[in-house]
């Protein structure tokens, strides 16, 4: 697939007009709220209720007209882009992201100077786009989706999002194999066995560190309690990305609770499911630590 056409700078467009423009060029787009995240699920996609997108790992049933599940509802539907139920969100949006996967693509995210010092070293040269704090390294072509690969580094691609910076400069390279290789690491979880874990105690979340959450009890622990599952599943693959996707989406819950909402402890708790299926806890850590904290969304 093409990369988009510019759009011009001269006068910055409303986010919406932006997704209709990238849509046209076949990349699937949503909108960003405050933050440059995703929009909350409504009340019937929360904690995966509806049973998730079909597009979504473990395909579900959920066809909901809303903006929810983040880069899953990307779409290059006009009538989607315009519709009733996109209204709001659109009114709240400050920029816009696109699906990677989608659109046949795959970004590295170079967060820092130090990664685009490697990438510039090792990788391939490819289209660029510049980044607040680094750059975006577009490939054609798709694979796993992960975060952390190296230090400063994600990889954005079949299940996640990017948010919208330009066109970028160069031309488009083939996807190659030494950034496949950099998720292989993560992607293939190791096989179970004792496990040595240097975490003291793992308390479960409870409502006594939890005095500022809005959320009833049943609540938090229903949503924790499929996000547990869900990370606990992938014994094969991918554990460490489902940790950071569990850890990012409950987070989100809590964006507008005075707090304390015990995240700390629900941290702990998905750090030791995705230990229990071989991930290191190394590994788990920073993927937690980096989903609760909102990290690897922005850029």
């Amino acid at each position: 697939m093409a990369h988009p056409t510019p759009i011009r700078r001269d006068h910055p467009a409303h986010p919406l007009q932006t997704a209709l423009e990238l849509a046209k060029t076949g990349v699937p787009v949503l909108p960003l709220r405050q933050g440059k995240v995703p929009f909350g699920n409504c009340r019937t996609c929360t904690a995966l209720a509806c049973g998730g997108r079909p597009n979504m790992k473990t395909p579900g049933p959920c066809q909901c007209p809303a903006v929810c599940h983040a880069w899953a509802a990307a779409t290059t539907d006009p009538t989607v882009l315009t519709s009733p139920a996109w209204a709001p969100a659109w009114r709240q949006a400050v920029t816009v992201a696109y699906h990677p996967g989608g659109a046949g693509l795959t970004v590295v995210d170079l967060d820092n100077a130090a990664a685009v010092a490697w990438a510039r070293q090792t990788l391939p040269t490819t289209r660029t786009v510049p980044t607040t704090r680094g750059e975006h390294w577009i490939y054609q072509g798709t694979m796993p989706s992960a975060n952390q690969v190296r230090p400063g580094m994600d990889i954005k691609s079949r299940m996640s999002y990017a948010r919208w910076l330009g066109p970028g400069t160069g031309p488009l390279a083939d996807l190659p194999s030494a950034v496949r290789a950099l998720v292989g690491r993560e992607e293939t979880t190791p096989a179970r066995g004792a496990v040595v874990s240097s975490s003291p105690g793992r308390a479960e979340w409870d409502r006594t560190v939890a005095t500022g959450c809005r959320h009833t009890e049943r609540y938090i622990r229903t949503g924790l309690q499929r996000g547990l599952a869900m990370v606990r599943s992938h014994t094969e693959s991918g554990a460490g990305s489902q940790a950071f996707g569990v850890a990012r989406f409950l987070a989100a819950q809590h964006a507008t609770c005075p707090g304390p909402c015990g995240l700390d402890a629900i941290g702990r708790q998905i750090i030791a499911a995705a230990v229990s299926v071989g991930v290191p806890e190394a590994y788990a850590e920073r993927a937690v630590t980096n989903g609760l904290n909102g990290m690897g969304a922005a850029e």
